[in-house]
């Protein structure tokens, strides 16, 4: 079962960095981590690979909504987002919140992954056509 969302663009590393946030901004998407991968283990191993950033997406109704269905559902929050660079493009890829649904088990939390799957999309389609 894919697990991912992915779409692969042309552009520099920081500059979609920064259209996916405003993408995920557009969708009422808020980032409350950011992890630095390459950097991260740069500093702790000195292993060199590409860019590799992690954002952690929170959509906060959307997240109060899967909480009520199941608490343990913090365990697959926030959305991450990866952002990666990929030879001459750059590779951004979103959890698919369908995960949730097969995870848990839970009816309770369709609604809620066909929502975050609507925006994150939207999100995705956005970056998409944007004109790179």
């Amino acid at each position: 079962m894919p697990y991912d969302r992915t779409v692969r663009l042309k552009g520099t590393f920081d500059e979609t960095v920064a259209a996916v946030r405003q993408a995920l901004a557009d969708q009422g998407f808020g980032v409350l981590t950011e992890i630095d991968v390459r950097a991260t283990l740069r500093a702790k191993l000195g292993h060199d690979m590409e860019e590799y950033l992690i954002l952690g997406a929170c959509n906060p109704p959307l997240a109060r909504q899967a909480l009520e269905a199941d608490r343990s559902v913090g365990l697959l929050l926030p959305c991450n987002v990866v952002v990666r660079a990929d030879g001459d493009d750059v590779v951004v890829q979103a959890i698919d919140p369908g995960t949730m649904v097969t995870l848990s088990g839970l009816d309770a939390m369709a609604p809620v992954a066909e929502e975050a799957t609507r925006r994150l999309d939207a999100a995705l389609g956005a970056l998409v056509g944007r004109g790179d």
